[in-house]
């Protein structure tokens, strides 16, 4: 009888889950992907001179596909058969380069720029974060297995690209460097694991912390004995007061640790800790610097406001507030409320409200699919993409039903996202719990969101060309649905539905 009760309660959850994910496919906006060419995601991308670029051209259609670059600096080189970009440019500035991509069906073409020079990170990194979904559970098999996923779903066609391990990879110093070696047990070839993910075109990060101990109770950059020895502490010490283990030792290891990286070939960084404060931001920014590669160098957690101004020019991403969970409740507050860290963001340097929570989650104790509803999760992407911060999954890639891929294949969506331009949407209006985001793309066009934030149900919103600073006709085009809705004149309305968005594009009529 147990077994059969047991039995029952898995047939219902997966009933439940089933028919979850029905209900999501029923909310797809996003059309369908051609079959003919199309190249996708950024248009713009930053090297240090002498670094490797690690770059593969992002483009949808039927495979196989062959790919072609004209205007190529020396020392590059592409891969005909997967749009890989490899090698180095010495030799600083701004290089155009026509991309093609070429299938049976026709011929894809766009001018891409590689800037040689001291910014990275031109546009807001996409791609992916173990902690949302595995939190301390997290294994190379694990992160292997969602970097597999990546390529076989289709997402790196549309730009994902990073495979960002968080916290708890770590084991013990030692090796060539006497720096943090990953555990034995979880990772045991963390070399390996880097490489396997180049090879498919992806790029990889790391974590870690100018504390002795991490948050995942894992060995961090400092010390308070010379040899780096640790032992975690299993006690209840308050975090973010200095006090240890949550303190900056009396010995440090970050040279040692990113030579460490480098030799691994990383390229991201995730340093946690709170408060964020400028000398150990840039201590590690120098060492970072220092290297052989370009490492995207991320802070974490709750960046503090009054300190932005000089810890922005010596970092690429920064939070802007705690962890995000999968609710309105965590959600909401970040989606009308980033303005006051608008004028920090710009190429190179980004606002980061946190990673994402659509699709599979759990925090090690799942998967399950997120909490947010499907209006929610269009404006997690929406409000995104409209602020120019960074795109990090933090769900499980190998689960990915009809509904989160197509949130997140949407490459008009992702655009705006990517735009050189790097403008942060800032809110242009605002009534209560409706507010509307605004900001200028690079192409001469305005992206707006129209958010209901509010539990009153649908509403009707306006966007008036008075408060986007234009006059006379204008072609509105709905982002989600990539259509055009019309001509308007003066203002748009429409109905946006409880804790939903419409997010469009405004181009000026001929």
């Amino acid at each position: 009888m147990k077994k059969l009760w047991i039995a029952l309660v898995v047939l219902c959850g997966i009933a439940q889950i089933t028919k979850a994910q029905d209900t999501l496919a029923k909310y797809i906006l996003t059309p369908k992907e051609k079959p003919s060419p199309q190249i996708n995601g950024a248009k713009i991308f930053g090297v240090r001179p002498g670094h490797p670029v690690v770059y593969t051209i992002a483009a949808t259609g039927n495979r196989p596909m062959t790919f072609s670059a004209k205007g190529l600096p020396a020392g590059l080189k592409l891969d005909s058969k997967t749009g890989m970009l490899s090698g180095s440019v010495n030799k600083t500035g701004t290089y155009t380069i026509a991309l093609s991509a070429k299938n049976a069906l026709g011929t894809a073409t766009r001018n891409f720029k590689l800037v040689v020079g001291e910014e990275i990170s031109l546009t807001p990194p996409m791609g992916w974060n173990s902690w949302n979904i595995y939190a301390t559970k997290l294994t190379q098999a694990l992160v292997l297995a969602n970097a597999k996923a990546m390529v076989s779903s289709g997402l790196i066609n549309h730009g994902w690209s990073y495979m960002n391990i968080d916290d708890v990879w770590q084991g013990k110093r030692g090796g060539e460097f006497h720096a943090i070696l990953p555990d034995s047990t979880t990772f045991p070839n963390m070399q390996a694991l880097a490489d396997e993910v180049h090879a498919m075109g992806l790029h990889i990060g790391i974590y870690s912390t100018p504390w002795i101990e991490s948050y995942g109770h894992h060995v961090g950059g400092s010390a308070d004995n010379p040899e780096g020895a640790f032992s975690p502490v299993k006690e209840n010490v308050p975090r973010n007061k200095k006090l240890f283990p949550y303190k900056i030792g009396q010995y440090t290891f970050v040279d040692q640790d990113v030579k460490q990286f480098d030799k691994w070939g990383m390229d991201y960084l995730k340093y946690d800790w709170s408060p964020n404060e400028l000398p150990e931001t840039k201590k590690m920014f120098d060492a970072l610097r220092a290297g052989s590669r370009d490492i995207i160098f991320s802070l974490s957690n709750s960046t503090p406001f009054a300190s932005i101004g000089d810890l922005s020019k010596v970092s690429n991403t920064w939070r802007t507030g705690g962890d995000i969970r999968d609710s309105w409740k965590s959600l909401k507050p970040r989606v009308l409320a980033q303005d006051k860290w608008a004028p920090y963001a710009k190429p190179g340097h980004w606002n980061d409200p946190d990673m994402m929570v659509v699709g599979w989650v759990g925090w090690g104790k799942g998967p399950y699919p997120s909490h947010l509803t499907p209006d929610e999760q269009y404006t997690h992407m929406s409000a995104w993409c409209l602020m120019s911060v960074p795109l990090l999954l933090g769900n499980d890639l190998t689960k990915l039903d009809a509904f989160t891929l197509s949130l997140l294949t949407n490459d008009e969506v992702i655009a705006v996202n990517q735009d050189p331009l790097g403008k942060q949407a800032t809110v242009i209006a605002r009534n209560g719990e409706l507010g509307i985001m605004a900001k200028d793309l690079s192409d001469g066009t305005k992206a707006a969101g129209l958010f209901n934030t509010g539990d009153a149900g649908t509403q009707n919103m306006v966007l008036s060309w008075k408060d986007l600073g234009i006059s006379g006709k204008y072609i509105v085009r709905d982002l989600w649905r990539q259509k055009d809705i019309g001509v308007f004149d003066n203002e748009f309305k429409t109905d946006v539905p409880q804790h939903g968005v419409v997010m469009v594009s405004l181009r000026k009529a001929k």
